[in-house]
Order: structure tokens, then C-alpha cells, then sequence
């Protein structure tokens, strides 16, 4: 494949290196003289294990060049990858000077070319920014229509500095946000020959995906870090403590609880991370990321809240009501706190929970419910069709999939608040996913 690449910094650079290795012809732009000269004598720009001994034999094979010349790359290929960099203004939001400015360049060029173009933004950008300032931007300058025209897609990479090269022929996954999928295709194509599987979303999953990635790599860190300074006011080695937790891949490395839905609770996770806490603070050890914890678990639960509050309906049905499918466990139940929040602002609240409803009458959590949540448990009803036709409003709370059907079946008039992600489809102004 013929291939520009605008922007010869650390991802323009060893992309160039790497698409050239395996046998592409590609063009490197950059505004930077020094960077064009560089490259084109076969030197690195940046610093990198193995990038000049690679740059400089696809400049030898004639497999790479670089230039200046916006009008030159785009004429002599059929596609453009955008790598210039988004750094942070003083405010913490993107800076997208370098990116508005190529783009426009780009769409300057492709005015001119007859055949179809296809142009791949590589830089990290966030949600929106392609379909909001990419894409108006290429229309307006040349003219065409995304898609039709032209093609366009997002390419987020996973290169670590250091080990760049190893990551881009060893990837973990390759993501692919496509406009339409002729730019899918071609994009595929370019990927084929890698031993990861390639995935196909939308540009904005493409987008938010990349970020995703990045902060929970921070957040990893940070949480090992306050894990490892806790555990040296103990006594602990840290470093020990991490290594066993990191052996677990059934949970602790896995996406059991990587999903985003409702709030946590039952008789561990609420209670654990408040002792933890508790436990640094008496030592004096900062923990900002800790504590926030169940802030963040608070916040989730308000926010089912302001979804109920969003249909402006009064008549509450919840399905479920424990902390957790099948138990009837209560104890620091995010449902149990939901209904408590909707009886305090005066909702017509039914409940129907069958394992709840079972403890009650017959379980070993019988005084728990009747003596410490009465107002909650003369709620509850034995009869999962009584609560439904009660309802303008069902919340459903747990993964039962016996609730399902009120999502995708009929549901006459009520709204829905899915907390466990039955719906199919992202939210609707009839039926409202708590994070889709």
C-alpha cells in the first residue's frame, strides 16, 4: 500500500518504520526541515531501541522518503495517516491546533485528487472530535463527502516508548473505528498480517477506547502504588502483596468486574475498603485514589436516582433488590439504598426480589429484613406481574434473566431504568442504561 504519514514524531516515526519494513511504500510529512532531513538520511527523529537501524533501511530499499509537501504525499497515495501530536492545554483539555491544521491541508489536496482517499487519524483524540472537527473540517476543504468521497477512520495506537517496535508486531488488539466500511477494509488490510485480533466499532468507541486504556493503565499504577505505601506503614513488602494479587486471573486480572453498570455492595467490597482506608488514615498514609472509592459508588447510585426522577412518573416497580442475582444477601445493597432514596422523595414504590421475598418468610436474613428495613420489606410482593402492572416506571436491578423480556418484549406505556445492561441498544427516551 502507498501510505503518508503526517507527522514524523514518536508514533508518525516508528509507524513509518514498520509499514515500511513490511514491505509498503510510505511517505512521511512533517513541517519540521530537520525532522524531513533527518529521516531521509536514514536517522531517527526520536529516541528509540531499533527505530534508526529500521528508518534507515526503508530509506535504503527505497520503501521510505519524507517531504514537506502536503500536495506530494497525498497525490502519491490512497491513504493518510494523521500522527501529530494533541498535547494538553493549561486547563487539562486537548490541544488540537496541529491537528485542525493538518486536516485542513489535507482536505485542501484531496479537492484536487480524482480517486478516493482514505485518511486515518492515528493522533489520541477524544470522543467526538473526528465526527465534530475532522470530518467538517475535510468536508468544507475539499468539498466531498465523508464516506462517499472519501474515506475515514480512527486507528488508536498501543506503542510504549522503549518497546515500540515490539508492540506494534506483537499488539495486544487492533482497533478499528470506521466511518464506513470500505475504510474498514482498507484499514484491515493493512493489519492482516499481525498476530492480534482486529476490532471494528465506531469512530467514537475507537476514540473513547484509547483513552480508556490509558487511565486505567494510571489508575493501575496509582492503586499498586497506594496498596504498596499502606503495606510498608505495616510492615508489609508491597512488592510481595502484588505480586500474589497479580496471580489471580480469574478476578484480579480479568474483565469480571470491568463492566460498567451499577454500584457495588454485599458483605466485602463496601465494608473492606472502608477498614483499608481507615486503617491509612490512622498511619498517615495518602490514599487520594482509595478514598474515592466509595464516593464513586455513591455517585452511581444517585445517578439511577436521576434516572427514575427523568420520567417525571411517580409509580416505581424494582426488580430485585439484594446486592446480587440470585442471594438474598442485603447487606449494603445499592438497591436497598435506590429505594430508600425514592421513598424519602415520596415515590409509590413496589418491589418484587423472589430470593428476597423467600428470606423473608422462611431465610436466615428473616430478622434482618422485617427488623432493620421494614419500611423497605412491606414493599416487596410475592407477585412479579402485580409489580408490573402497578409500574410507569420498572427499574431493573439485577441480572435475572427472567426480567429481560421487559426490555426487548412489550412494554406497553412504562419506561425503563436498566441497571445491568439487558438493552441492546444504547439509552432511548423511553428506556435509560445507566452508563450505555
Amino acid at each position: 500500500m502507498n501510505i503518508s504519514i503526517f507527522g514524523m514524531g514518536y508514533v508518525g516515526a516508528v509507524c513509518a518504520a514498520c509499514f515500511a519494513e513490511r514491505g509498503h511504500t510510505v511517505i512521511g510529512v512533517d513541517v519540521s526541515a530537520d525532522k524531513v532531513r533527518l529521516i531521509n538520511a536514514g536517522k531517527s527523529p526520536i529516541v528509540e531501541p531499533g527505530l534508526e537501524e529500521l528508518l534507515a533501511a526503508g530509506v535504503k530499499s527505497g520503501h521510505l522518503r519524507a517531504t514537506s509537501a502536503t500536495a506530494e504525499a497525498i497525490e502519491s497515495t490512497e491513504m493518510s495517516m494523521i500522527c501529530v501530536g494533541t498535547p494538553s492545554k493549561r486547563s487539562g483539555d486537548l490541544d488540537l491546533g496541529y491537528i485542525e491544521a493538518v486536516t485542513r491541508e489535507i482536505g485542501a489536496m484531496l479537492k484536487r485528487k480524482k480517486a478516493r482517499h482514505t485518511v486515518v487519524v492515528r493522533s489520541t483524540v477524544l470522543p467526538g472530535t473526528v465526527n465534530g472537527l475532522v470530518v467538517p473540517l475535510l468536508e468544507e476543504a475539499s468539498g466531498k463527502l465523508a464516506g462517499v468521497d472519501f474515506g475515514i477512520a480512527v486507528n488508536p495506537e498501543f506503542l510504549r516508548e522503549s518497546t515500540a517496535i515490539y508492540d506494534y508486531n506483537h499488539p495486544p488488539m487492533t482497533v478499528i473505528g470506521e466511518w464506513d466500511k470500505a475504510s474498514g477494509d482498507l484499514l484491515a488490510s493493512l493489519y492482516q498480517h499481525l498476530p492480534a485480533t482486529i476490532i471494528r466499532k465506531s469512530i467514537e468507541v475507537a476514540e473513547m477506547v484509547k483513552y480508556s486504556c490509558n487511565v486505567w493503565h494510571a489508575t493501575k499504577i496509582s492503586f499498586a502504588n497506594e496498596i504498596g505505601n499502606i503495606a510498608k506503614s505495616l510492615g508489609v513488602d508491597g512488592r510481595q502483596v502484588m505480586e500474589v494479587v497479580c496471580q489471580d486471573s480469574k478476578l484480579n486480572l480479568s474483565d469480571y468486574y470491568l463492566r460498567p453498570g451499577f454500584a457495588f455492595g454485599g458483605s466485602c467490597l463496601p465494608k473492606d475498603v472502608r477498614a483499608l482506608t481507615y486503617r491509612a488514615t490512622q498511619m498517615d498514609v495518602e490514599i487520594p485514589l482509595l478514598k474515592s472509592l466509595m464516593t464513586t459508588n455513591g455517585v452511581q447510585v444517585r445517578k439511577a436516582f436521576d434516572l427514575v426522577e427523568s420520567f417525571g412518573k411517580r409509580k416505581i416497580g424494582m426488580l430485585g433488590l439484594s446486592f446480587k442475582a440470585k442471594t438474598d444477601d442485603l447487606r449494603e445493597s445499592p438497591l436497598v439504598e435506590l429505594a430508600e432514596m425514592l421513598i424519602g422523595k415520596g415515590y409509590e414504590l413496589s418491589i418484587f426480589d423472589k430470593n428476597v421475598e423467600y428470606a423473608r418468610v422462611h431465610g436466615a436474613n428473616r430478622e434482618y429484613i422485617n427488623g432493620k428495613i421494614p419500611h423497605i420489606s412491606s414493599l416487596l410482593k410475592p407477585d412479579l406481574q402485580e409489580v408490573i402492572d402497578g409500574s410507569e416506571v420498572l427499574v431493573l436491578g439485577l441480572r435475572d434473566r427472567s426480567f429481560e423480556k421487559y426490555v426487548n418484549g412489550s412494554r406497553d406505556e412504562r419506561k425503563v431504568v436498566d441497571l445491568v445492561g439487558f438493552m441492546p441498544h444504547p439509552s432511548t427516551d423511553d428506556m435509560q442504561g445507566i452508563c450505555w
